[in-house]
């Protein structure tokens, strides 16, 4: 009657410790995927002279982030941007279509990726020239691959 006390406690204890690994292991995955500016150690790179300061991040297509400061007298941040040298893009039928940025050119129809706009970590509802500079508002251009 001893050994099955024993037991029963054992067998307890061992589905605790199998119970507690396999929570602990379920916390250490990967984390969801966000649209919001990613942190980073590095400090912002400042760009230019003007009244108006806005943060800008650029998540590359390796995922690498870029941080800018931008200071500008430009009313829209797609003028501002240009201004910097900071993106290319052509004129489309919705505002201005962004195809490189920092010298990295996306092409949606070669190869499915396209670069994405964030206003205040939202998809932006405006084009990147539509889109009015805004103290205090963080702004992000990245890469992303067309949804399949």
């Amino acid at each position: 009657m001893k050994n099955n006390s024993i037991r029963k406690t054992l067998s307890l204890v061992l589905a605790f410790v199998l119970i507690a690994a396999a929570a602990l292991a379920g916390c250490s995955g990967n984390p969801a995927e966000t649209t919001e500016a990613p942190q980073s150690a590095g400090q912002a790179t400042v760009l230019g002279e003007g009244a108006k300061v806005f943060q800008l991040t650029i998540v590359d297509k390796e995922g690498a982030t870029h941080l800018y400061e931008i200071h500008t007298d430009e009313e829209m941040v797609g003028y501002a941007l240009i201004a910097h040298e900071l993106i290319e893009g052509e004129e489309g039928p919705y505002g201005m279509y962004i195809k490189s940025v920092l010298g990295q050119t996306l092409d949606y129809e070669t190869d499915g990726m396209y670069w994405s706009f964030y206003v205040g970590g939202e998809y932006a509802m405006t084009g990147v020239d539509q889109t009015p500079v805004t103290e205090g508002t963080a702004y992000m251009l990245k890469a992303e691959a067309a949804a399949e």
